[in-house]
Parts: C-alpha cells; sequence; structure tokens
C-alpha cells in the first residue's frame, strides 16, 4: 500500500530518528515535515517558523495598526502538520505544561495551541540543524 511505501522511505532518511524523536510526531507528521523542509537552509529558527506561516502579523491600514494576529502566508501543508502535532503533543507533560501556562495568560485554545505549534517548531529546527535527538527538558531543582 501506499502508507508502507510513504513508511519505508521515511525510515531511509538520516533525520528519521531525530523526527520521531519529538512527541507527537508519526510517520505521516514526519513524511510531511520532510517533504515541506528537507533541501531547504532556513537561517534562524524565526525563518522557518516564518516559512511555516506561525509567525505573528501586525495588520496596518494608513494610520490604524491592529494588534498581532496568526499570519494567513506561509506554507499551509507545513502549518496544519505542526498545529496537528502540536494539538496531539497535549498528552505530553511538559506540551501541556506550557498550553495551561498560555491559556492562563488568557489566550484562546487555538492561540495557545499556535504558540506551542511555534515553540515546537524552535525545537524542531534546532533537532534538525544539530542532528540531535530530542531531550526534554528536567524541571530545574528547587
Amino acid at each position: 500500500t501506499v502508507y508502507t511505501q510513504v513508511e519505508a522511505l521515511v525510515e531511509a532518511h538520516p533525520l528519521h530518528q531525530v523526527l520521531m524523536s519529538l512527541p507527537a510526531v508519526g510517520i505521516r507528521t514526519a513524511a510531511r515535515i520532510l517533504t515541506e523542509v528537507a533541501d531547504k537552509d532556513f537561517p534562524t529558527a524565526g525563518h522557518l517558523a516564518s516559512y511555516a506561516g506561525l509567525t505573528p502579523v501586525t495588520w496596518r491600514s494608513g494610520s490604524s495598526i491592529r494588534g498581532d494576529r496568526a499570519s494567513r502566508r506561509g506554507n499551509k501543508a507545513l502549518k496544519r502538520t505542526l498545529y496537528l502535532s502540536a494539538f496531539a503533543a497535549l498528552k505530553d507533560p511538559l506540551s501541556r505544561a506550557y498550553y495551561d501556562r498560555k491559556r492562563a495568560e488568557g489566550k484562546r485554545h487555538n492561540q495557545a495551541l499556535i504558540a506551542l505549534a511555534r515553540r515546537r517548531c524552535d525545537t524542531l529546527y534546532a533537532m534538525l540543524r544539530d542532528g540531535t535527538l530530542y531531550q526534554a527538558k528536567q524541571p530545574a531543582a528547587a
């Protein structure tokens, strides 16, 4: 089937282990990330986030300046993949704590998920840049 072919291609890629080490990244998510990001060079994590459409945009019209909102630009497929991955990552305690903190700051559900997706995008950038596996931050000892 197509799924087994995609799975074989993803497993053959050198970044397979790196991508699969991130919580809530499965074969389909890894395949989408590889197809959208492979062979592209991003100087910073912000460039990758902007490419994915996860950066806030200040809306302006003449002298009217409105607050930051979610960007409608960027790679829609990659943004959707990172968003759904962030939603699935709510089962991970660290991701859930970050999401809950954003909700406590007054952000709505979608805003908090986009913030989590951006954070995971930054982590993904560092993992791809260095070729390292995901390592969860250890809570600071009191």
